[in-house]
Parts: C-alpha cells; structure tokens; sequence
C-alpha cells in the first residue's frame, strides 16, 4: 500500500488569474514562492477539495474586468460559504483599489491583499519569501514563451487611466535581475521574451539616470537559448530611439512594437494628458518605420473618451486608414472613479462609444487583410503554440500571442513540434489569419 506524502495531505492553493498578463507575471512569481515553499499549487485547477485554498488575483481597470473579478470572488465566496473550498484569498488590482469598499460587501472572504503585499500574502498562506528564488517562477503560458515584467507601476499623467493608482510609481528592475531571469528560463526551455510593463520606454530613468532599454535589450539578446524578445506597451512619448538601433544590430530582437496611441485628434490628446501631439505621433510612426524596415507595429485606441466629437473621431478613423498599423485594437472609454478623466462628463453615449469601435475594427480588418495578402508566396521564421484540430498553429517574428494573427499549417499534410521553430512559406492569407506550408 502506497503511503501518501505530505504534499499530498496538505491542501492545494489554486490561483486564479484575471486581467493582463502582468497579472499573469504576479501569479508565475507567486505560485513560484509557493512551490518553493514544497506547497502543492496548481493555476485555475478545475478539481477543488474542500480544505483547498483560492486564490484570485483580480484586475480593476475598466468596468468589464471589474465585473469580471467582483463575479469570480462572489462564485468562490459562495463555494466557501457551501463547504466546497476551505479558504478564499484576493490579491492583485481590484483589491489595491477597492479594498475597503470589497471588505465591507464580501464578507467571507479570508483576507484581501494588494498589488505589492506579496510577503504578507505568503505568510497568510503560511510560505516565507523565498529571496533565493528571485528569477523563479511557475510558468502558466506554453514553457517555450514567458511574458517578462521588466518595471513595475507608472508615472505618466494620463488623464483616463487607474494604473498609477493600483500599481504605484515606476520601479525599474536591475538588469543584472533581470538577465538572471532570462537564463533561468532558457535553461528551462523558453525561448520567446516578451517584455512587459506599464511603460517599457521609462525604463532605467530611476535606477540609471536615463532612458536604458536599449542596453538592457542588448544583455538580453546574448542569453544563449533567447531567441526572439519581442517589446510590448512602448509610450510614445520621449521614445528612445536607440531601442531601434538594438532591434537592427541583433537578429533576435523581433521587428516588432506596440505603442498605445489612444487617439490623434489634439484635442483629444491634450485632454487625455499624453504629452503629445497629432504631428509629433505621425513624425515618430515615420521615423520608427523608416529606421526599421519591416516592422510590424501594434496600438490600441480608444472611442468616446468625454468630449469627443464626430470630428475627433472621423479624424482617428481617417488617420488609421492612412497609417495603416499592422495590428491593432480599440475599446470603449470607461469612466474611472479617482483619475483626472473622471472630474469631465462622461457624454459620449454607450452605443455611440461601441459603434465608433466597431467602425475602427472594420476598417483595421481591411487593412490587415491587404497587409496580409502581400505575404503570400513568401517564407516566414514561426514559432509553433500549439496544435488544434487539424492545424498546427504558430506565430511569425510580427505577431504576440492571444492577441495578433496567427499562422495555421494543415496537420495533414506536416509535422511540426510545438514550441519549436520551423520555416513556412505562406499560400493563402485571410482577414487576420495566414495558411502555409512548413519548408526545410
């Protein structure tokens, strides 16, 4: 008869994760702590017992993740209250900003913690912070790409956003932390960076003196196993243009950059506190494209922001179908209690805000599919996700994943690893998906 471990006897924490994927990076690192501490975690298990404890790392930066966390506390609160699971613990955004108004309505639930509580959630847990495992983590996405939080918070002003409220000032992350992390992934598998944080572009400011992403790139790109490193979530600006420079000296550096814009109209970008203007925005769109042959470049706007006309946004619609941007997504505004947007009138109705979205995705969906037929007949580097039905499914150097388009090879007719590299020349192409053939 077998005996059962400790492990085995002890309850089992599952965490669950909503929101971004910095959310994602927080939960990696805790459940690291967690498994370092031999606690047996698992991420979003669908087997719970009941001495088994929740944790939900929340999201609160616009309405639909709000709602989306306050659903998931009330489900696992309710579980709790039924004898289901033993114990329910919030962490993340949600909690850092509404903690005292989710104490007084959600009352069973164990404890609330915020964004930085990371070693007094551990101790609830009855774990201790591990320093030794600084640059561990428990990976949650395909081990072949890991997202990578090179700072966390922000101090930009933007007049919409709640970030600054629920994560704080910008705090850089020492490069030599950082390239420690990297190796501990290559060494596990990974091959895919991608960097993330509330800014990638401040980085260094408070650490170094100046603007340093470019050489932190640099040290990246030498970690043996690394090979693509793709940048996400680039403020437009006082963009250091040396970032390009890095990208063009070293083949592993993706060709690739998102930069949220938000809008283009002036008066737009002047109330939104962006620090910039239509013109600036077009001159450095040019120059990056100009200095980066090829690059595919992603943005995110938003409609119905308080004030915006017909004018403002036939203005954005127009400067979209001129720019072209390779990807691209929209939102509608949402009306955040305790940032300066929220002192306006929010006066752009609900309808309104969603057909002026619906109108961008439209024309971006033309675009992409006149961007993607130009690459038909040519042969593409792709990284393979995963397999699903009768298609490998992969993303070239231009594409992040869960969020731009993807690469389908029919699993009929070829054979491909996940999670390595394979050459696939293109055949047909769709609004926002690409069909090939793997060549050796």
């Amino acid at each position: 008869m077998r005996v059962k471990s400790n492990k085995e006897k002890t309850p089992k924490i599952n965490v669950i994760t909503l929101g971004c994927s910095k959310n994602t990076y927080d939960s990696e690192v805790l459940m690291g702590q967690l498994r370092g501490n031999n606690l047996n975690v698992e991420h979003e298990s669908n087997s719970l017992g009941k001495d088994d404890i929740v944790v939900i790392n929340t999201c609160g930066f616009i309405d639909n993740a709000k709602q989306e966390s306050i659903d998931t506390i009330l489900q696992y609160s309710a579980l709790k209250e039924a004898g289901k699971v033993g114990k329910v613990v919030v962490t993340g955004c949600l909690s850092e900003r509404y903690k005292p108004e989710l104490e007084a309505e959600i009352t069973n639930v164990d404890a609330y913690f915020g964004t930085n509580d990371l070693q007094n959630l551990l101790h609830n847990l009855n774990a201790n912070y591990k320093h030794e495992l600084i640059g561990e983590r428990l990976l949650t996405t395909p081990s072949h790409y890991a997202y990578f939080k090179i700072a966390e918070g922000c101090n930009r002003p933007c007049s919409f956003c709640a970030i600054p409220l629920m994560r704080g000032k910008h705090v850089s992350r020492p490069w030599e932390e950082l390239v420690n992390e990297a190796k501990i992934l290559a060494a596990n598998g990974t091959k895919e960076l991608i960097l993330i944080a509330q800014d990638l572009t401040y980085y260094g400011l408070d650490l170094y003196g100046k603007r340093n992403l470019d050489e932190l790139l640099r040290r990246l790109s030498d970690v043996p196993g690394i090979e693509w490193i793709r940048l996400q979530y680039a403020y437009p600006s006082g963009f250091p243009m040396e970032i390009l420079d890095a990208m063009n000296e070293r083949e592993n550096i993706c060709k690739y950059l998102d930069m949220p814009l938000q809008h283009i109209s002036d008066n737009m970008l002047k109330s939104m506190r962006r620090g910039i203007t239509k013109q600036k925005t077009t001159e450095i769109v040019q120059e990056i494209r100009a200095k980066v042959p090829g690059i595919a470049m992603r943005t995110t706007l938003i409609c119905g922001y308080p004030g915006e006309t017909e004018q403002d946004f036939q203005e954005m619609y127009d400067w979209v179908a001129e720019t072209k941007f390779d990807r691209l997504g929209c939102f509608t505004y949402s009306h955040e209690e305790k940032t300066h947007a929220h002192t306006l009138i929010d006066d752009v109705p609900e309808e309104v805000k969603q057909e002026r979205v619906d109108a961008i995705m439209e024309l971006q969906q033309g675009i992409s599919f006149e961007i993607n037929q130009e690459k038909v007949g040519n042969t593409y580097k792709v990284l393979v996700d995963r397999k699903e039905g009768d298609f490998f499914i992969g993303r070239t150097e231009f594409d992040s994943p869960e969020v731009d388009n993807e690469v389908l090879i029919d699993a009929k007719d070829n054979f491909a690893t996940v999670g390595r590299f394979i050459n696939v020349k293109i055949d047909r192409a769709e609004d926002f998906d690409l069909y090939g053939q793997i060549v050796k």
